[in-house]
């Protein structure tokens, strides 16, 4: 062949860069045919799965702490490590899952995390000390994380393009929110007497099941392109350099007193400092990780500032009336009704979602969701040591009902706002409501355990300096603690240090219950003060518009001639 006929032709690729173009490009992938009724059904099936799969798995962690702790012969101090473990990669892995899912395809994405999360639900039945625990919590996070996108992945899959932000965002939240609630339900009947096993094998069928319905029902496959850099990696280490520190700091914070241990501290300046240069240098990145510009636009700020804020007032429900009853000697058997009526209130909420949600209405949701969680927080600050969980049956369905009436909304007013500004900045949103559902909620739980502690502390004070030992009042409780114990102990000494340790025992619970009313209250006021700071905003635009409409074209006549 002549030189003339080896060239490619003037505006024409070589082959190579053709077949470089067709393997960084490829071909858009035909449409599918839509899915019928039974399959539209076994993928939202198989996202109900995927939800309470990874869901279980941290609420059983939280419920069940004081039995993990006997089991591996640890402190609840100590034991507190596997939530911390469990937690950090659900809040940094986020950041490269869909980049990750993006390169190297959908299915391949699904299959392997769905996959070893199945080895890590079977490899949490061997936990027999504190470190293997905590490894074992650390991998169970990681593979859990994916759970959640596939979750949303599978719900909104099957469903009409109009019917994706109607049906199948309301659903997915409920169930990956409801998750924790429903472990709470089931969780004394799993225990028994026979310790965690159960709890670990229901975790482990539920992993198989998922893994067998991923396998079953494949997602439709999406174009994969190279979309991870070098400073992707860099940017992903600082990140979860400071993510990570800040979640060991606010679940170890509070235990500590925060100022008990300099680590804490060290740990919290390491933490600012990782994020500090994770902004650096996403602001000088042509194509960034995070869009750091965007997320701190005034809507995308007061977006992440109020899905924080919701975060953080609704830690009441995880925090709170558990934990209250918890320090008043309920059993966790005795709480089953009251979780039940928080999951139906839950699910009361996402109905009302699917039938009144549509952009545009988001402000008034938020309305609805600040006025119960107010109403809810002020009927549970009038506790006393006698409260019992069916007394706070109503309060806590409201808050219930109020974070499903907030969640959809917000998430659909977000992604909306993302994909307005175009696909790529769906990433950005993503790892902002991820981020501050993860962190907020284990920051919520930290601050409101700090202020907590800090109350008790304070109370208790007040309440033992009012005993004296001569009190007529402190003489008389004194004396009937020792009675309860007079048929179990003989000796009148042991029986006066016994009525003592029982009088401290109730001043505890007294002190406790004052510190949580305190907090319920401080709740109230915040959601108060969120509802007023919202009707302002609310005013403020129908004033504006009103202003604008009436205004109309101005009437200037023409002078005569």
């Amino acid at each position: 062949m002549s030189a003339a006929t080896d060239q490619p032709s003037v505006g024409q690729p070589s082959a190579g860069q053709a077949s470089k173009e067709q393997t960084e490009t490829p071909p858009p992938l035909p449409p599918e045919p839509p899915f019928s009724l039974y399959r539209a059904m076994a993928y939202m099936g198989a996202s109900m799965v995927l939800a309470l799969s990874q869901g279980l798995g941290q609420g059983f962690v939280t419920t069940n702490m004081p039995q993990i702790a006997g089991d591996l012969g640890i402190t609840t101090t100590e034991a507190a490590w596997l939530m911390a473990a469990y937690m950090i990669p659900r809040a940094v892995l986020p950041l490269m899952l869909i980049k990750i899912r993006t390169q190297y395809g959908l299915r391949r994405f699904a299959e392997i995390g769905i996959a070893l999360y199945v080895l890590v639900s079977f490899a949490a039945v061997w936990m027999s000390d504190l470190r293997s625990a905590v490894t074992i919590q650390f991998l169970s996070g990681c593979a859990a994380a994916p759970l959640a996108t596939l979750a949303f992945l599978y719900m909104l899959e099957p469903l009409p393009q109009q019917w994706k932000m109607r049906i199948g965002l309301p659903l997915a939240l409920l169930f990956l929110m409801s998750a924790p609630n429903l472990s709470r339900v089931i969780s004394p009947a799993l225990i028994g007497d026979g310790g965690l096993t159960w709890v670990h094998l229901v975790a482990l069928a539920l992993a198989m099941m998922s893994m067998g319905l991923v396998y079953l029902l494949p997602l439709r496959p999406v174009p994969r392109e190279r979309v991870i850099k070098s400073l992707d990696i860099v940017s992903f280490l600082l990140i979860g350099i400071g993510f990570g520190g800040l979640v060991i700091c606010f679940v170890m914070g509070p235990i500590h007193y925060w100022t008990e241990q300099a680590w804490i501290g060290v740990l919290l300046a390491i933490s600012v400092l990782s994020l500090t240069g994770a902004v650096a240098i996403e602001l000088n990145r042509k194509e960034p990780l995070i869009d750091i510009r965007w997320l701190t636009s005034p809507a995308i700020l007061h977006l992440t500032a109020t899905l924080f804020l919701f975060r953080l007032i609704l830690s009441e429900q995880s925090s709170g009336a558990p934990r209250m009853f918890t320090a008043l000697d309920v059993a966790p058997s005795q709480m089953i009704t009251l979780f039940t009526v928080i999951l139906i209130a839950c699910v009361m909420g996402a109905l009302a979602c699917i039938a009144w949600i549509k952009p545009g209405r988001e402000k008034w949701f938020h309305l609805a969701a600040l006025v119960l969680i107010f109403t809810g927080a002020l009927m549970d600050s009038r506790s006393t040591v006698l409260t019992r969980p069916e007394q706070m049956l109503i309060s806590q369905a409201l808050i219930g009902c109020a974070g499903m009436l907030f969640m959809p909304p917000a998430a659909m007013m977000g992604l909306l706002s993302a994909l307005a500004k175009g696909p790529q900045y769906l990433l950005s949103f993503v790892i902002v409501f991820l981020s501050t559902q993860s962190l907020g909620g284990v920051l919520g739980s930290g601050l409101f355990t700090t202020f907590i502690n800090h109350r008790q502390a304070g109370y208790f004070q007040a309440l033992a300096e009012q005993l004296t030992v001569t009190g007529q009042q402190t003489t008389a409780a004194i004396a009937a603690g020792a009675a309860m114990t007079a048929s179990r102990i003989t000796d009148p000494v042991q029986q006066q240090l016994q009525g003592v340790s029982l009088l401290v025992q109730e001043v505890t619970r007294q002190s406790y219950v004052l510190a949580y009313n305190d907090a319920y209250f401080l709740i109230a006021l915040i959601a108060g003060g969120a509802l007023t700071a919202l009707l302002l905003h609310v005013f403020r635009d129908w004033l504006a518009q009103r202003m604008t409409r009436d205004q109309g074209p101005s009437d200037i006549t023409e002078p005569k001639t």
